[in-house]
């Protein structure tokens, strides 16, 4: 009749020998920090292209290859790499008509387009090979966008900052919850895309020296950062 009361008196001692499993985690207070910098691009892309209209495939495609070329020479001429100018579409397409009196859509011709993805890797440049690709014959001109290329590296200075904004903030709420902060337990850093300014550029040949503004892009970096807490002495 004894083994109850000796049972129960144990299990009671197993309670208060053993913390509460809450006891085993670390209290910490979680934030995040921001900084930015602002950084002037070093790499510049654009795309441009020839398209040619011929009454049959061939005569169309000969006429764009010829007119490719020449773009591709003046490229090379004004000192671009081949490695930075790639093939980026080309297309063979029917041109159709209309019959008024059946209906019917007769091919009337044929359209052959190809366009070169160019990188610059001078940024003063841009204006310049953009003036050499139309008198070479490029009269489309696609997209231009500007790049930071070394944005990590200049983002290491913005790092220290935003650990510093992401303390200041811990520190406010360790304040105002009337703890104090103790070792940080993990940092970890958000990763955004990195900033690209694109613009759409003017497809007829332009009478005047292209005017091309790359300005500066703003450069982000987030981190996460968990701080330990304990009660204010």
């Amino acid at each position: 009749m004894k083994k109850p009361a000796v049972l129960a008196a144990a299990f009671a001692a197993t309670l208060l020998a053993t913390p509460v499993l809450a006891d085993d985690f670390p209290s910490a207070i979680s934030v995040s920090g921001e900084a930015h910098v602002s950084a002037a691009p070093d790499l510049a892309q654009i795309d441009a292209g020839v398209a040619n209209d011929a009454k049959t495939a061939k005569e169309a495609s000969d006429a764009n290859n010829a007119a490719m070329g020449k773009v591709l020479l003046a490229l090379k001429g004004a000192g671009i790499a081949e490695k930075d100018y790639q093939t980026s579409r080309l297309s063979l397409q029917p041109q159709y008509g209309q019959n008024k009196s059946t209906g019917a859509s007769p091919v009337v011709g044929f359209r052959a387009s190809n366009r070169v993805t160019v990188k610059i890797r001078d940024v003063t440049k841009v204006a310049g090979i953009i003036d050499t690709l139309v008198s070479a014959g490029a009269n489309d001109i696609g997209n231009i966008s500007f790049e930071v290329t070394q944005a990590s590296k200049l983002l290491d200075d913005a790092r220290e900052q935003a650990v510093a904004d992401a303390r200041r903030k811990a520190e406010i709420y360790a304040k105002a919850t009337g703890v104090t902060l103790g070792a940080p337990l993990s940092v970890s850093e958000g990763s955004g895309p990195v900033p690209l300014f694109k613009a759409r550029m003017a497809t007829a040949p332009m009478a005047a020296p292209a005017a091309v503004a790359p300005g500066e892009e703003t450069l982000s970096v987030t981190v996460n950062v968990s701080w330990a807490i304990k009660p204010k002495e």
